[in-house]
């Protein structure tokens, strides 16, 4: 046996050689000699998985997006935050919206998500066009993207093909980051879901535009870590304006306390000034894993506007379904569907 192995790895080396001399490529790989491994499941989505079955899917979704931010601009961030909430338990796989009691949408975490009727209006139109084809998780995946370019962001093609999980659970969604976190749990979030520390500061970015309840903060600004004192990374100015905005924890304020309403690189601008909301955000600029990315994007709009997309592109496609014994396209985005009999 130890003889046919090493035959074969001599067999594998030569080859290579050879077809590297050629230019061209072996058909035989030592995986395809050894065993078959599955494709990773986001290999299986694509860009034209709705043409025939589907064709106007993105532009249904984009459609009624649009309309909902023209009259409520804030609703942007508030589908890009629901997205990656999605995204960050159990996968995109749309566990967010399924609204039962202990569900990741009754979670304490999830308590100031919002967006979850855009998502409704979009399903409902596609259902009535497209009945039972497009899942909750594609239409929440897109929504994000449509959210970002209305805001101003770039875009990205969403590929799709995921399919809605049947599973939610209120305890994971409490593990979500909620603000207050250190750099290395923020790290060990993302490496968690498969994405690296790049991919952490271009999605914190998505903080150039949307709001933050002021209980996140708080203790920033009257108790920080335990001291009975205010942050001293706080500057007055902005420790002042903080304090005569947040007379109640559910108060909201701007995560990008200079332009709120344009999606760019002002939130990264702001770390360097030392106004950064959040403790994870200021965290970011403080920490030497992830400050040379920030003072990077702060300077370079279109490094981090790629960047963004391409990190989208990464959390869209955690632990999705797309096998076919995996979840199920809802017809309903808040319940699963009834088990036919």
């Amino acid at each position: 046996m130890a003889s046919m192995a090493s035959f074969a790895l001599f067999l594998l080396f030569h080859l290579h050689m050879v077809t590297a001399a050629l230019g061209v490529q072996p058909v035989i790989t030592a995986a395809s000699m050894v065993s078959r491994a599955p494709p990773p499941p986001a290999s299986l989505l694509s860009h034209s998985f709705y043409r025939r079955t589907c064709p106007d899917a993105e532009g249904i979704i984009h459609r009624k997006v649009q309309a909902w931010i023209n009259k409520d601009f804030t609703l942007a961030a508030a589908l890009i935050r629901l997205h990656f909430h999605d995204c960050a338990v159990r996968g995109c796989d749309a566990s967010i919206l399924l609204n039962y009691r202990r569900s990741e949408r009754r979670a304490l975490a999830s308590k100031t998500l919002r967006g979850f009727r855009v998502i409704d209006d979009i399903k409902a139109e596609l259902e009535r066009k497209c009945p039972r084809t497009v899942s909750c998780s594609d239409i929440l995946t897109a929504a994000a993207r449509d959210a970002t370019i209305l805001a101003g962001g770039p875009f990205w093609e969403v590929p799709f093909g995921r399919k809605d999980g049947r599973i939610t659970i209120a305890a994971e969604a409490e593990r979500v980051p909620q603000g207050r976190e250190n750099v290395t749990a923020l790290i060990d979030y993302f490496r968690h879901l498969g994405l690296d520390v790049l991919d952490l500061v271009a999605l914190s970015g998505a903080h150039t535009i949307g709001r933050a309840a002021c209980h996140t903060f708080n203790d920033r600004l009257y108790n920080f870590n335990r001291t009975r004192k205010p942050d001293p990374n706080l500057k007055p100015p902005f420790l002042n304006l903080l304090r005569r905005q947040c007379k109640k924890d559910m108060d909201l304020v701007f995560l990008d306390a200079t332009t709120p309403k344009m999606f760019d690189t002002a939130y990264f601008k702001n770390l360097q000034k030392k106004l950064g909301l959040l403790t994870t955000d200021q965290a970011l600029q403080s920490d030497e894993r992830t400050s040379s990315f920030v003072d990077l994007m702060a300077n370079q709009p279109f490094l981090f506007e790629s960047q963004f997309s391409a990190s989208m592109v990464k959390l869209g496609n955690v632990g999705v379904l797309v096998r076919k014994n995996e979840g199920e396209i809802r017809v309903n985005c808040n319940f699963i569907n009834r088990r036919r009999k």
